[in-house]
């Protein structure tokens, strides 16, 4: 259930700001998740999200990184919701479920270039984005680009406002992610 002091809010009840953002979201998705519906609550919350994710989205990181990067920010943040859309979208990309399974436990993962991004975000984290000049090379040493690891912080930001929002509004999972449901 979500926080009381949060509404669960519909196109109907949200403040007029966030409804072109709910009805995008809904007909990007199919449905309109449920937190989207809590962040309308703050117009500029949602709209400042979506448009850091369509920004993270349109990097140069490839698909399968930039979700590495969010379920690591996920499960560290303990965000349940993300994980389990997180989850569901790399299953639908056809990623191999060792590598689902490692991300949805904080685990090394088998793939090095991959691996590198989870260590890389994880530093950036642990350091307020004061990377060792080691771990940076590291990161760099496959293939990854200095671009690369400044669109790793654009990842961490909007994944970071995404979570906290989560778990602040106590955002419920949607039916449509139940499979994907993470303790």
């Amino acid at each position: 259930m979500s926080c009381e002091h949060f509404p669960t809010h519909t196109p109907e009840t949200a403040p007029a700001a966030a409804r072109p953002a709910m009805a995008a979201t809904a007909s990007h998705l199919g449905y309109l998740p449920t937190p989207v519906r809590t962040m309308a609550e703050s117009p500029e919350l949602l709209s400042g999200f979506l448009e850091l994710n369509k920004r993270f989205e349109s990097s140069t990181l490839d698909a399968l990184a930039r979700e590495v990067l969010v379920l690591t920010i996920a499960t560290r943040n303990a965000c349940h919701v993300c994980v389990a859309m997180h989850t569901g979208r790399l299953t639908g990309m056809g990623a191999d479920q060792s590598l689902i399974t490692a991300l949805r436990a904080g685990a090394a993962l088998d793939e090095p270039r991959l691996e590198a991004v989870r260590l890389f975000t994880l530093e950036l984290l642990a350091t307020s984005g004061a990377a060792s000049p080691e771990a940076l090379d590291a990161f760099l040493s496959h293939g990854y680009t200095p671009r690369n690891a400044l669109e790793v912080v654009l990842g961490i930001g909007t994944y970071t406002l995404s979570t906290l929002a989560n778990r602040l509004t106590d955002a419920e999972l949607d039916e449509q992610l139940a499979p994907f449901a993470w303790a």
